[in-house]
């Protein structure tokens, strides 16, 4: 049987295991030994023993309170604004738009356990099944996409392997994990399929990792790897994947036949629940729109400038949700609390512009995150598959890397694979903040803005209802409630 993860780090209180959204057979589980998976002809039951481990990951990634809000609240995509009571909570969410979070917010705590959750499930599997080479080559390589989500959001983490199950660990430097990723994955690479396996990592999709890790070790070590991830990201374009020419295909309802899409957390209403965007963007009325099974939220909308930064014939621009809203039947929706003094007078609008962001913000206000489908009927956690990784963030980055290295041509190139698919004229010329505003019309809403923001030089820049951030906010902190538990930890400069 799996050995009990709440002995593997002792970092993470119990109350924030993540539940499993696979549920694992256990009377396949019990009784099966190292040898058994190493002599058995029947690939399923390593399929079986991984999925524990990929549980993890899916979890809580697409929910409010997440890895994903933190990284998209905090960039200039996105904002949830305060409607009075609504949204206020404690002040999170103005204080992640505006940079002056604190080490005790709790989304911080969140994001920190959902990630050593899952790395303590992948230790545990590497411990008891540490002779079958197969499963323990792409566990390592799993843990290593977690770590690449820790290096980016926290930098100096610890890094807790199979031979660290006891003990409060203590921080590593980034320039460590940042090469205990690389390692991790070249020393296992080439023992993943080849195969287009879109719910699990494959060679192309450890690639990726790669090609996104050298894309940001500027930022991670002081020390650029351009280079190295224009190549990664050329192995991964020579794989088994092509831009699919309907952009929304590939975040339609059960979107797993994506030829673009590369690596999915396979969501799942029943069977593997997480992924909550249709209640966390839309208005309480827009349940009447879609035939909702619960009421939505009226949280996460899309900032006035962002929203203007798409030209009206990029069909990207359909990745939003603004003007009158209606119900499934055609009948106009009228939000009889809607504030006196709305312009909009009660007829559901989303109107680009938000008039706040604290504290009465309209009800109204800001253009809604509609570039995942909300199937009619939809429940409140999405049948969506969530990508990891894209083919075309793949093109982006090897445009980016190759214009930073000098190669214009490529990069113009790579840039007009993913800029003429949306529909737009393909670019004549090319500068940095060409890429930039591409990457954001193409990557909204992937958890990617916050990241190229830092990367682009643009992080501490001032934004709506944003002043000049202070530069040690380039890293979130160390969770306090990580720092009380745990005495061998160093808080993030700054904090």
């Amino acid at each position: 049987m799996l050995k009990s993860i709440s002995k593997t780090f002792l970092l993470i209180p119990v109350v924030f295991l993540l539940g499993s959204c696979w549920e694992l057979e256990q009377e396949v589980l019990d009784g099966v030994t190292p040898e058994d998976v190493a002599n058995s002809n029947n690939p399923a039951l390593i399929d079986v023993l991984k999925a524990s481990a990929y549980s993890r990951i899916v979890g809580s990634w697409g929910g409010h309170n997440s890895i994903w809000s933190i990284y998209e609240v905090s960039s200039d995509e996105m904002a949830i604004p305060q409607k009075g009571a609504d949204w206020e909570d404690g002040g999170l969410w103005l204080r992640m738009h505006r940079h002056t979070w604190q080490p005790s917010d709790e989304a911080f705590n969140n994001s920190w356990a959902y990630c050593y959750t899952a790395i303590g499930e992948i230790n545990n599997l590497i411990v008891s099944y540490r002779d079958v080479e197969a499963l323990t080559a792409e566990l390592r390589v799993l843990r290593a996409l977690i770590y690449s989500w820790l290096i980016d959001s926290f930098g100096n983490v610890p890094i807790v392997t199979e031979d660290d199950l006891e003990g409060n660990p203590s921080n590593n430097t980034r320039q460590e994990v940042f090469d205990f990723i690389e390692r991790s994955v070249l020393e296992n690479v080439d023992l993943l399929p080849k195969s287009d396996t879109k719910t699990t990592l494959n060679y192309y999709s450890a690639h990726a990792i790669l090609a996104k890790l050298y894309l940001n070790a500027q930022v991670y070590t002081g020390t650029a790897r351009w280079a190295d991830a224009k190549a990664a990201a050329d192995v991964v374009i020579s794989g088994p994947y092509s831009l699919s020419a309907n952009f929304f295909s590939n975040f339609s309802t059960r979107n797993g036949g994506s030829t673009e899409n590369i690596l999915t957390l396979p969501y799942d209403e029943n069977n593997a629940q997480g992924f909550n965007l249709v209640q966390m963007t839309l208005h309480y009325l827009s349940q009447n729109t879609y035939n909702l099974q619960e009421q939505p939220w009226n949280g996460y909308a899309s900032l006035e400038e962002f929203y203007n930064s798409f030209d009206d014939n990029d069909v990207r621009k359909n990745s939003f949700i603004v003007g009158p809203q209606f119900a499934a039947d055609g009948t106009r929706l009228n939000d009889i609390s809607a504030e006196a003094n709305d312009p909009d007078g009660p007829p559901l609008t989303f109107t680009p512009e938000i008039n706040m962001l604290a504290p009465n913000a309209f009800r109204q206000a800001g253009a809604r995150v509609g570039k995942f489908e909300f199937a009619s009927g939809a429940a409140s956690s999405l049948n969506n598959d969530y990508p990891l990784f894209r083919l075309a963030d793949m093109y982006l980055t090897k445009a980016e890397a190759a214009f930073r290295l000098g190669q214009t041509s490529e990069a113009l190139t790579a840039l007009n694979m993913v800029r003429t698919r949306s529909g737009m004229p393909a670019f004549t010329t090319v500068t940095l903040d060409t890429i930039f505003e591409e990457r954001g019309r193409e990557m909204f809403a992937e958890a990617s803005r916050r990241t190229d923001q830092i990367r682009f030089g643009k992080w501490n820049q001032p934004w709506w209802e944003k002043g000049q951030s202070q530069p040690f906010r380039a890293l979130f902190p160390i969770p306090l409630q990580q720092i009380n538990a745990n005495p061998n930890l160093t808080q993030n400069p700054g904090y």
